[in-house]
């Protein structure tokens, strides 16, 4: 990414704006090489000391981005095993890559023999996560990996594959789908940033018991497997019926 993410140059909305309620969410004025238009910007932070997330909302259909992504074989390849909705936050989610890089030539997102995605000719690393019709991105220098869930009552009926005994005892009463969202989207993050797959989500990825906070907050986590051992910074929000929740390495 020319050395980063370039938010500002890129023509995106101030820093550290997020909105909590979708009737409030802004949009931002791109200007394009085939002209302007109106993509519903949902979240754009730029984060410290280095990196950038970005989040919106889909309303496009798939031909648009078909038009604007002059995909490599390879990309094509994978998005062409989609289906459906699928298909469009797959192309969402690359195009919003482009759009954070602030690059006025798209670098392709390929992915390595593991299956992680990475940005071409860039020094930064990416995670991608797609959810209801919206697409988050994030990028910084560091393993990083990002989650957003739409909140579902029958995540209680898997807690029990992803949940330790230590996390499922700090669970907050009053906000126990919305905390075990935090725990799965953190998993989850930790297994994107870790990138080699062959993870056990209960054994290998943990979290330091936190209490819930439902303006977001921060917690820690760790993976451990066969000698390798990384610490996380954990940090997640709510947006309306989202959950939002990202990890980069310490």
């Amino acid at each position: 990414m020319n050395g980063g993410i370039k938010a500002r140059e890129a023509g995106l909305i101030s820093d550290n704006i997020a909105v909590s309620s979708r009737a409030a969410w802004r949009r931002a004025e791109l200007k394009q090489p085939n002209g302007s238009y109106y993509m519903p910007l949902f979240l754009q932070r730029q984060l410290e000391p280095a990196g950038d997330l970005g989040i919106w909302q889909i309303d496009e259909p798939e031909s648009y981005f078909r038009d604007l992504l002059d995909l490599l074989p390879e990309e094509r390849a994978q998005v062409d095993l989609l289906m459906g909705r699928r298909r469009v936050e797959w192309l969402a989610g690359r195009y919003l890559l482009h759009l954070l890089s602030g690059r006025e030539e798209r670098g392709a997102c390929l992915k390595d023999e593991f299956g992680k995605p990475h940005l071409e000719n860039s020094p930064y690393q990416i995670s991608i996560s797609h959810s209801h019709g919206l697409a988050a991105v994030i990028a910084a220098p560091e393993a990083v990996g990002i989650d957003i869930q739409f909140l579902v009552p029958k995540i209680e009926r898997i807690a029990y594959k992803f949940m330790r005994p230590e996390e499922t005892a700090c669970l907050h009463p009053d906000y126990r789908i919305e905390h075990l969202h935090v725990f799965w989207g953190a998993k989850e993050s930790l297994y994107k940033a870790y990138g080699r797959r062959m993870l056990d989500f209960r054994e290998h990825l943990g979290l330091q018991p936190f209490t819930y906070q439902p303006a977001g907050g921060q917690c820690r986590g760790w993976i451990h497997k066969e000698g390798y051992r990384a610490e996380f910074r954990i940090e997640y929000e709510r947006f309306d019926d989202y959950l939002l929740v990202y990890a980069r390495q310490e």
